[in-house]
């Protein structure tokens, strides 16, 4: 009886034990952006995606696990020709991730190696329908053309090609003196355009500053003339006015019988003055009217004063 309860206690154990091992076997769990391809007898059964996943233990198996995270690859650096003959060497970066696990898994051998091969031809194809000029000014437009024609062919791989970054592109050496030389020029006929440039900017700038003083000049000297003239204008009134006042003082004071008389003793003395001064500075001799002497004409001015004094 106790050897029967033995055998039944390590048959309740072995039993234990197998369902904990068939358990352990039969649960998967997968990881956040993988996924498990499944296979039942050798062939494609299913594809368990992240989180608690059951197989049937002994029967199914694991054939593949993809990551469906995104994936860079570097692209070894080869040789291509463009469309004007010069060689090249290029390298890259290539950026993919798999969408399809059972393509990436069935569809091709190994899609790591086949996206990089194709990558590489697919980059000879395109440089050699541009200019090696264009390379370096379009790289945007040559990454955009190769990421659009890897994703053309891997399709069926159940690839997803996100970008493709050239790294460098290296032309001979010769090809690169010449650009060299080419910059040189470039930078130095720059140069020039900014220095003549500058010396036609200081130029106008110099005549704008002379026609500016030029023309400040000329209207300080506008004003002036003018100033001068409403100055002389004034100065020519004023002196009008007073000879105006003058004479109307005069006139008035001529007016009186005092006036008349002024007016007759200034006359004679203006007379003798001027008769005096000719005697003095010419060899001809004025006589008054009636006279032969030069002694008459003082004679009558005196008569023509004494005059004046008795009427007063």
């Amino acid at each position: 009886m106790e050897e029967l309860l033995h055998y039944v206690l390590n048959v309740q154990v072995l039993v234990l034990v197998l369902a904990v091992v068939l358990l352990k076997n039969s649960i998967k769990f997968v990881p956040q952006n993988q996924a498990y391809v499944i296979e039942r007898f050798g062939k494609y059964q299913s594809t368990k995606e992240a989180g608690l996943n059951f197989i049937l233990p002994f029967i199914d198996r694991i054939s593949a696990d993809r990551s469906l995270k995104e994936q860079a690859v570097d692209v070894p650096e080869q040789s291509a020709i463009t469309k004007d003959n010069i060689s090249l060497h290029v390298d890259g970066v290539l950026y993919f991730r798999v969408l399809d696990p059972y393509k990436a898994t069935y569809g091709v051998d190994d899609y790591v190696f086949a996206v990089t091969q194709l990558a590489q031809t697919t980059m000879r194809s395109e440089l050699g329908k541009m200019e090696l000029d264009k390379t370096f000014e379009e790289r945007d437009v040559l990454n955009t053309n190769i990421v659009a024609s890897i994703n053309d062919a891997a399709g069926p791989w159940g690839i997803q090609v996100l970008r493709y970054e050239i790294k460098d592109i290296v032309p001979p050496q010769s090809v690169m003196e010449a650009m060299e030389a080419q910059m040189k020029a470039e930078r130095v006929k720059r140069a020039q355009i900014l220095e003549s440039e500058g010396d036609r900017q200081a130029a106008i700038n110099r005549a704008e500053g002379k026609k500016a003083s030029v023309v400040l000049a000329a209207e300080a000297d506008k004003e002036e003339q003018v100033l001068r003239a409403e100055g002389e204008a004034k100065a020519i009134v004023a002196v009008a006015s007073a000879q105006a006042e003058a004479l109307r003082q005069v006139g008035e004071a001529a007016a009186t019988e005092e006036g008349q008389k002024a007016i007759q003793l200034d006359l004679a003395t203006k007379a003798i003055e001027a008769k005096r001064a000719i005697a003095k500075e010419s060899s001809v001799v004025l006589l008054p009217d009636g006279s032969t002497e030069a002694s008459a004409v003082v004679a009558q001015a005196m008569t023509i004063i004494q005059k004046m004094t008795k009427g007063s």
